[in-house]
């Protein structure tokens, strides 16, 4: 059971809500976000939920059986829109492009492509500064400071930026300057750092696990909304599978089902789906035509000499190309 709680709730009303449920042998947590306070109530399911809903202090209340309650679409029906600030939404009825390299590699890089996504209107940059590789001799990224020159380009083009942390104590070296915090596969059970992330008040996007199933990412975004923070957006990325024909098995049923399941916004990663440039294309308007918010694509002004991830990558003419094929399928996907 979720109760939503009114923000001026008193100590008094708050004493006798909790009392009753304590009545009702009910174990509660109380959850204090951005946007609301909700207490978690869970145990008796067999509870009439009129019994609470007129107290003072109760804004609302609401009887959700699903094991990842706040994420839940069965008290939040309608889709959770994420705002990015100034006039940039993720979620909610808006298809989001999320485009960039997958590692920040130097300053020319970052002006060339944001240069190419402003002039394309897409106003969400990717691009890796800290890069867990499988291979320790790999190329790990440029660091803070290359970060901090990504953001200053980025946020003068009035673009925002998304990049991955790894680690917990990244967090606040990061923060003044990414606009969504990434959660890669690799950490996505990592629930040190999922209960960090929701102590902020900044967006999380947080990808599926290599092997992870449904049920363990809708966890992991409990763990983050349960924090503190409803600003998370979930991520298709691919999961392993026994094929070696591509890098990963893009499920595009989970979109659809994650759609059925949760109000957050989920998006599709094609790139890291497939890890084949010329699946990307065909992936990514599939992901539109199965109820995906978004796409985040890897593209490289010159991705035959990418420090990362260049096989999956496209090029700025390929992107360009795709990017038509996209405003295309949204348009159609809306008529149907």
């Amino acid at each position: 059971m979720i109760i939503q709680l009114n923000q001026q709730i008193t100590s008094d009303d708050y004493k006798q809500l909790l009392s009753i449920l304590n009545k009702y042998n009910f174990n509660t947590k109380k959850v204090r976000t951005q946007l609301g306070i909700y207490l978690i109530a869970l145990g008796n399911t067999e509870f009439d939920i009129r019994i609470i809903g007129n107290l003072k202090g109760v804004k609302d209340v609401h009887a959700v059986n699903d094991k990842h309650k706040l994420v839940s679409r069965k008290w939040k029906t309608s889709p959770t829109s994420i705002d990015l600030g100034d006039n940039h939404y993720v979620g909610g009825g808006d298809f989001s492009i999320i485009a960039g390299p997958c590692s920040v590699e130097n300053e020319a890089q970052i002006h060339v492509i944001s240069d190419f996504l402003k002039e394309k209107e897409i106003s969400i940059m990717r691009g890796g500064v800290f890069k867990p590789r499988s291979s320790p001799y790999s190329f790990r990224g440029v660091g803070i400071e290359g970060l901090q020159y990504f953001a200053h380009v980025c946020h003068e083009k009035n673009i925002k930026i998304i990049s991955e942390v790894m680690q917990e104590e990244m967090i606040q070296p990061m923060y003044p300057y990414v606009d969504i915090f990434q959660v890669g596969a690799r950490n996505s059970q990592n629930f040190n750092l999922l209960d960090a992330l929701g102590k902020i008040d900044k967006p999380v996007l947080l990808k599926r696990g290599i092997s992870g199933t449904i049920d363990e990412l809708l966890y992991s975004a409990e763990y983050i909304f349960s924090g503190g923070n409803e600003k998370i957006i979930l991520c298709e990325r691919g999961i392993r599978t026994y094929e070696k024909a591509y890098r990963n098995t893009l499920d595009l049923n989970a979109v659809a089902l994650l759609k059925e399941k949760t109000h957050l916004p989920v998006i599709v990663d094609p790139s890291h789906g497939t890890g084949i440039r010329e699946l990307v294309e065909p992936m990514t308007l599939a992901s539109i035509m199965s109820g995906a918010d978004g796409v985040m694509l890897e593209m490289h002004q010159d991705p035959q000499n990418a420090l990362s991830d260049g096989q999956q990558s496209l090029s700025l003419k390929q992107t360009g190309s795709l990017l038509e094929k996209i405003n295309a399928t949204v348009t159609l996907h809306k008529k149907m």
